[in-house]
């Protein structure tokens, strides 16, 4: 029997695998070996041989040694999520090496701080080819010492005898950081336990499934397809095993669940009984969707399944009506969306836009025709495929991703609708009607009969999904989140909705309905008085006036904020430029959309808010790694300052705007004074090497409780300082703001959250610097008062609020403000604060 000798691959300390601080490792379910604590930062090769296999992060590598001999080495624990960062490759696959070349560079420094540990692995993963393993011990220095000896066995792989090969439908990784050793290592000791042959297929390459290395060469990173191929006795054993596991991760950490690909049944575990959120039996609690009051009767809207059959004719057959069907989808939404621009409402256009990019989602498609390539029909191919990607999104951390599996659900079944001839519902309903529904799409919402329908609630979604950005284009009360408990009202039964309070009121009397009805009556008038007056100047009733401009994410916004009395645009979204592309956008690109958003306003003011993602709001084309709490994590200006190519191809593109002397922009996310001081650096170079010479202000955005702390500092270095109060909010509060649970208790009313915000802006005029508000408070007429008491010289609203936003500032004089402001900071809650200005109903 063969005999080969480990050398070291470091210098370092060796230590037994079983103490190594990750189950799987510890566990040998990648295989027998060892351990060694770094003390360089160089990793050798430990015999010769060729390399097998390169992990694309570049942390772990695989040498396969003429004796066959599989070893593998694994830089460091939980590595992958670094996604290549601190790693240098110095092999390609299919190289030959010998003991002592080198292999992988890396920084440890890096690595220590940002991995969970150093330990590197040194693992003999084809362990059915041993017959002993001998490690040595102490510490050991590289290309010298012994590090491991092992006999190898004579082996001869058993034929499978009998039994037929079976084909799981595709599977969607859904692993963040792709099978990588972990995972890999668990779904080969499950396929080890059967005697049946079991490959991974993705298209034309396999796999064997029961070999750690042969399952990482596919690289199979998130959102790879792949099915699990088996023959042999106990194949249809392994599949229904097998398959779901490897749909839901193989337990891989911060991997969201999934549904199972095969057709056994799992049992949900039972869900908790939901408690009541309010003590009074006729009130249900949610979260505002879109403001406003109506009173009406409940109208309970319940989806049926569309029934389909699973079998269907031939493949070419089936995959010809799937495609027919999908372009009858995308006619209609052509339709809608060319109905919505006539109606010159491009916001709820661009959600119906999204919507055909989704009915050409490759992945959704190739899910979708593998099923119907095993037999089963075109409508059952899809609504898998669409239901197992819904389910998908639906578990995403992100409550924007999250949310846009109510898109996915509403394309895929006008597509099946197509497929099946069975009709999208659309019940007959009454005068006013407030619906409640589980949830609806935003083609429920679109189509919605503005004369019957008063308003709605949803117990699912939220503030930010596209039926709440529906709502408030339609002007129509909504709820969501909504307690379920509002599934079991009877159909008929009178309520009062809030859409402000995120409240629904049960059996109002009669004195109550039509007091209702008159504040809401009331509140028609006011609207149109308000729209009346967009374009006069908010001023206090003594003088004092405040600047009312507009939070916008484009053109048509910009355009519409002008129309409405918007005096500028306080905060220019400018994700919208980078989202749902497969590339950053070109500085020319930038410049292009800047300027024609100027040239909307005329000489009004406009401020540019830099690319606010990351963590929470990931791009495809800026791989971040996996953060356990990203609204803690690299996004805003910490994005900006790690990728500093965005953020100076954005910097220039906005210097170039021309014809606005009140150009302005500010940085999210501002927590210390070195961050806005090395971002002031950048744009007072960029000023010189694009050759500006009218000024531009900069600003930043207070969202974090620090910079509100220390305004005072920021003050003498900081043109302006705009107050993001969703964000300062969730960090004050520590609430989440996006949460169904918590949102409701998230507000800006806070006294806490007033005091940072009156804080700021003491600082500010201490130096002559101008405060603003862009956050949602800004919006709210509650608020406006107490802002202004504050010292606030403008709000920027939310484009619809422009007109009663100022009204409410010409509402009041400014020692009434200053009387209202001085009382809510002495104030214990946001309750008592929202006590001092009562909505008039």
């Amino acid at each position: 029997m063969p005999r080969i000798e480990l050398v070291a691959p470091l210098d370092g300390v060796m230590l037994p695998l079983e103490q190594v601080p990750d189950p799987v490792f510890a566990g040998k379910m990648v295989g027998d070996g060892v351990s060694i604590d770094p003390l360089n930062q160089l990793l050798t090769a430990p015999c010769a041989g060729t390399i097998s296999q390169l992990h694309r992060a570049g942390h772990a590598v695989t040498i396969t040694s003429p004796e066959g001999l599989e070893v593998m080495l694994h830089i460091g624990l939980d590595t992958v999520k670094l996604k290549g960062e601190g790693f240098e490759p110095k092999v390609t696959e299919g190289q030959s090496v010998a003991a002592g070349d080198p292999l992988i560079a890396f920084d440890a420094q890096m690595l220590a701080i940002r991995a969970k540990s150093l330990l590197t692995q040194v693992i003999v993963t084809n362990s059915d080819v041993v017959a002993s393993l001998t490690p040595a011990i102490g510490t050991v220095s590289a290309g010298r010492d012994i590090i491991m000896t092992v006999e190898m066995a004579a082996t001869s792989e058993q034929a499978v005898q009998g039994g037929e090969m079976i084909v799981s439908e595709a599977i969607v990784i859904p692993n963040p950081t792709g099978l990588h050793a972990r995972p890999a290592a668990v779904l080969s000791n499950m396929a080890k336990k059967f005697a049946s042959r079991v490959l991974l297929q993705r298209g034309e390459d396999q796999a064997n499934a029961k070999s750690v290395v042969s399952i990482m060469r596919l690289n199979l990173e998130q959102g790879a397809k792949v099915q699990i191929v088996a023959e042999g006795l106990d194949a249809a054993e392994a599949i229904n095993t097998l398959a779901p596991e490897l749909a839901s991760g193989l337990g891989d950490e911060g991997t969201p669940p999934a549904p199972a690909p095969a057709t056994t049944v799992i049992k949900p575990v039972a869900a908790p009984v939901p408690r009541r959120r309010s003590d009074d039996p006729n009130l249900l609690l949610g979260v505002s969707a879109s403001p406003g009051l109506a009173v009406g009767k409940v109208f309970q809207l319940r989806r049926t399944e569309i029934e389909v059959p699973e079998t269907g004719a031939d493949p070419h057959t089936e995959r010809r009506r799937l495609d027919d069907a999908i372009d009858v989808a995308k006619v209609q939404l052509e339709a809608l969306q060319a109905e919505l621009h006539a109606q010159a409402d491009p916001s709820k256009a661009a959600i119906f836009a999204a919507h055909m990019e989704l009915l050409e989602d490759p992945d959704l498609i190739d899910v979708a025709e593998s099923a119907i390539a095993k037999g089963k029909s075109a409508e059952y191919a899809w609504q898998q495929a669409y239901s197992s990607q819904a389910l998908q999104l639906e578990a995403l951390p992100n409550e924007l991703l999250a949310a846009r599996a109510s898109d996915l659900r509403d394309v895929g079944r006008r597509v099946l609708s197509i497929l099946t001839g069975e009709p999208l519902e659309q019940p007959e309903l009454p005068e006013g009607t407030i619906l409640i529904a589980e949830d609806l799409t935003p083609s429920d919402t679109a189509s919605l009969d503005r004369n019957r329908v008063v308003g709605f609630c949803t117990i699912g979604g939220g503030a930010t999904s596209h039926v709440a950005i529906l709502a408030r284009a339609l002007d129509l009360p909504a709820v969501a989140g909504i307690e379920p408990h509002a599934l079991d009202i009877a159909p008929g039964t009178m309520v009062v909705i809030d859409g402000a309070r995120g409240t629904l009121r049960l059996n109002p009397d009669g004195d109550e309905v039509d007091r209702i009805r008159q504040a809401t009556e009331r509140a028609e008038v006011k609207r149109k008085a308000d729209i009346a007056a967009a374009h006069e100047d908010a001023t206090t009733t003594d003088g004092h006036r405040i600047e009312v401009v507009a939070n916008v994410g484009g053109v048509a916004e910009a355009e519409e904020a002008v129309r409405l009395g918007g005096e500028g645009v306080g905060l220019l979204r400018s994700e919208f430029l980078f989202l749902e592309r497969a590339t950053a956008p070109t500085e020319q690109e930038q410049r292009a959309i800047y300027q024609d958003v100027s040239d909307a306003l005329g000489q009004r003011p406009l401020i540019i808010r830099t690319l606010d993602v990351g963590g929470d709001k990931p791009l495809p084309y800026l791989p971040l790694p996996r953060e356990e709490n990203p609204f803690l994590g690299v996004r805003g200006v910490r994005l900006a300052i790690d990728r500093p190519e965005i953020l100076r191809t954005q910097i220039r593109a906005i210097l170039q705007v021309q014809d606005n002397s009140r150009l302005g922009m500010m940085f999210p996310m501002i927590s210390s004074l070195d961050e806005f001081r090395s971002l002031r650096a950048v744009v007072d170079e960029e000023t010189r090497n694009t050759g500006r010479s009218e000024p531009v202000q900069v600003g930043i955005m207070v969202e974090v409780p620090s910079a509100a702390v220390m305004a005072e500092q920021f003050a003498r270095e900081a043109d302006f300082f705009s107050i993001g109060t969703n964000d300062l909010t969730q960090y004050t509060l520590a609430m989440d703001r996006g949460h169904p649970k918590l949102a409701p208790l998230a507000d800006a009313m806070s006294p806490a959250v007033l005091k940072l915000i009156g804080q700021t802006v003491e600082g500010a005029h201490a130096h002559g610097k101008w405060v603003g508000v862009c956050g949602g408070i800004a919006s709210d007429e509650q608020a406006v008062p107490i802002l202004v008491g504050l010292g606030v010289d403008e709000l920027s609203v939310s484009v619809p609020a422009l007109p009663s936003i100022k009204a409410a500032v010409r509402q009041y004089s400014m020692s009434q403000c200053r009387e209202f402001a001085e009382k809510a900071l002495k104030a214990d809650s946001a309750a008592e604060v929202r006590a001092l200005v009562p909505l008039d109903y």
